[in-house]
């Protein structure tokens, strides 16, 4: 008999299995108690020689980061690992860029890592979709929403990006602004950027203000640079509008720039709001309005879910988490 085999007669994760076994703290009592019964009863023998082996990466959980200039993905790194310390598990940061796959990156470090499971700091649900069958260690994918997708073993912990960027678009259009250009990710590769415009497209339309994302929307990098060359970008094709909303604090800080060195001031000329609720929003001058999200709790209750399915196979769980509309200097009434 193998440690699959307990698993399978328990009905416990493999890795709640091996971690009973082993004497691992974090397994609950009743796991603990019903694992170790069926392996008397099965007279089941733990190889020393492959507990040694596999105790090398025993402890590792994944995180896999979509994305390498994004400042709220750092802020939440940072609190990830601090909450991951509390923990005898240990934490894997693997960085990639806002383009790939992060699955197919998943499927090639699992061998190398060992991981008992993977956090997704980003990601396409599409992805998932075609290529997560693969993956057989508890996941969750966070800051984006995988509810609709049919695998056991991949939770979600997210805010409600769609809901979020339509109150941020009402707020500027209960402020008297009319003509509003977006700026935030490809819709085609990032199911954020995606919900997000759609968010937007839900505001224009309950108040049917027209709205051509060919002319009033620009798709960039999540990045202070990709802000700056779109708004950039929106002055030398004329385009007029008196706010922006950006899909990103990020976005929304280089937008800024690129605005003041037009000449144009914020909020007097053009009223501009972002997304994420970064610490620096609140030390620019003027301060930044945001749609504000929770990076502890966002943090916390992703690791809660991984570390449930983990120790004691939870099923998956698909959580929004509350966020905060914070009006600040950077917006005005037209």
């Amino acid at each position: 008999m193998t440690i699959k085999d307990l698993a399978i007669k328990t009905g416990y994760a493999v890795g709640t299995v091996s971690r009973a076994l082993n004497g691992h703290p974090n397994v609950s009592e009743k796991a603990r108690t019903a694992i170790l019964a069926a392996a008397q009863e099965c007279g089941f023998q733990l190889n020393q020689n492959a507990k040694q082996l596999k105790q090398i990466h025993s402890t590792n959980i994944l995180l896999v980061v979509k994305g390498t200039r994004n400042d709220l993905f750092a802020e939440m790194i940072e609190a990830i690992q601090g909450l991951v310390a509390e923990t005898p598990y240990q934490l894997a940061v693997d960085y990639m860029d806002e383009d790939s796959n992060e699955v197919l990156r998943a499927l090639r470090l699992i061998p190398e890592k060992k991981p008992l499971g993977i956090l997704f700091l980003g990601g396409n649900t599409g992805n998932f979709a075609e290529n997560f069958a693969a993956i057989d260690v508890p996941c969750v994918l966070v800051t984006s929403d995988a509810s609709q997708l049919p695998f056991e073993n991949l939770s979600s912990v997210t805010i409600d990006d769609r809901q979020a960027a339509c109150e941020a678009l009402e707020l500027l259009i209960s402020l008297g602004h009319r003509h509003i250009a977006v700026i935030g990710g490809d819709p085609a590769i990032s199911d954020t950027s995606r919900l997000r415009m759609d968010g937007c497209l839900d505001a224009f339309r309950s108040r049917g203000i027209p709205f051509d994302p060919e002319k009033s929307y620009r798709a960039v990098r999540y990045s202070y640079q990709g802000g700056y060359e779109a708004a950039q970008d929106l002055l030398s094709q004329g385009r007029s509008f008196t706010a922006i909303f950006a899909a990103a604090d990020v976005i929304a800080i280089g937008a800024i720039r690129a605005l003041a060195e037009q000449g144009l001031k914020v909020p007097e000329d053009v009223s501009v709001m972002g997304v994420d609720g970064l610490p620096l929003g609140s030390y620019l001058v003027p301060r930044l309005a945001t749609v504000r999200q929770n990076v502890r709790d966002l943090a916390k209750r992703s690791l809660q879910v991984l570390l449930a399915a983990i120790e004691d196979s939870a099923p998956a769980r698909h959580e929004i988490v509350p966020y905060a509309i914070v009006q600040r200097e950077s917006i005005r009434q037209k």
